[in-house]
């Protein structure tokens, strides 16, 4: 293995609450599963400039793209255990990909992996086009039912986290809508700007530059209002908490990587998503530089969330090829 941690980070692995030093002596590649430009990437290279010289000397971003995220968590399943290679993921393929794509998953988060930390979270949202005549959502749920026909209605992709966020709404309010699954978020909101669609559920930042001009957010689903949408209720004031759900990217290690590395990662982490102009960086994005207190409490965090949504999968009847 390519550990190696010097006396001065030593010292401050046994400093409790102190400065995080650097702990290897070798650059380290943050993976991650998708393309340059999208979010999971922008966020890594936010946090790699961060983490060099207070983890590694160098940290570089490497994109393992592929099976919708699935290789770049196996690459890194399969990795030294020495720090030097680390995942940034989002939520949905340690929680939700388990239980909707059970043959193509071949890694366990808990087991394959050791979480170190959240990096950020963010909303997903309940947008329909502008001219709609429903000004609430309790107001379009009154109009879809009085349609009597499928609604047509789209998330970012089949088997994402907002594709199972409709199933839920629908199931609840007997509304009968038919899924419009998309490759990404641009091709539906602009579809939903149209006119072709009756609503949108994705992530609150791929929405809210239209909101106002060519469509209009009526739910969010983090737990408080968002700042800069005030007016927009979250899903929990208007009766639905079980939409009360957010998405985070997290950070983790290969399986039997020391422990001294993943606290020094932690640290590391924490101290970058406290630096202002992170809060800033990605505050334009949207995102909330949220961490976990321990890496121990993002583990269970992850346990939580993938029991939570067995049962939701389970109750759809989904299946890969819907």
């Amino acid at each position: 293995m390519n550990f190696a941690i010097g006396r001065r980070a030593a010292l401050g692995l046994l400093a409790a609450g102190g400065a995080a030093a650097q702990t290897l002596q070798r650059p380290a590649r943050l993976i991650v599963g998708f393309p340059p430009g999208g979010s999971s990437d922008v966020v890594a290279r936010l946090y790699a400039e961060r983490l060099r010289g207070a983890f590694a000397p160098q940290v570089i971003v490497e994109g393992r793209v592929g099976a919708a995220g699935r290789i770049a968590v196996e690459f890194v399943k399969g990795a030294d255990a020495d720090g030097t290679v680390i995942l940034q993921t989002p939520a949905s393929m340690l929680t939700l990909q388990p239980h909707v794509f059970p043959r193509e998953v071949r890694y366990d988060a808990l087991t394959d992996l050791i979480p170190v930390s959240t990096v950020c979270t963010f909303p997903f949202a309940f947008a329909v086009p502008k001219d709609h005549p429903a000004q609430t959502l309790a107001g379009w749920i009154d109009w879809a039912k009085a349609e009597r026909r499928d609604l047509p209605w789209a998330s970012p992709a089949a088997g994402s986290a907002p594709h199972f966020m409709g199933i839920v709404l629908a199931k609840k309010t007997g509304l009968a809508m038919t899924h419009v699954p998309f490759r990404g978020a641009a091709p539906a909101v602009q579809d939903l700007i149209a006119g072709r669609l009756s609503c949108f559920i994705g992530v609150l930042g791929d929405v809210s530059p239209h909101h106002g001009t060519g469509l209009r957010l009526l739910a969010v689903s983090s737990a408080a209002r968002n700042p800069r949408f005030p007016d927009v209720p979250t899903f929990r004031e208007l009766g639905h908490p079980d939409l009360d759900k957010d998405e985070w990217f997290g950070v983790l290690l290969p399986a039997r990587t020391p422990a001294p590395v993943v606290e020094a990662l932690h640290r590391a982490i924490r101290a970058a998503a406290a630096a202002p102009e992170m809060v800033a960086a990605l505050d334009r994005l949207e995102y909330l530089p949220t961490t976990s207190d321990t890496p121990a409490a993002f583990a269970e965090r992850i346990r939580r969330e993938r029991d939570g949504w067995a049962q939701v999968v389970r109750d759809s009847g989904f299946r890969p090829e819907n």
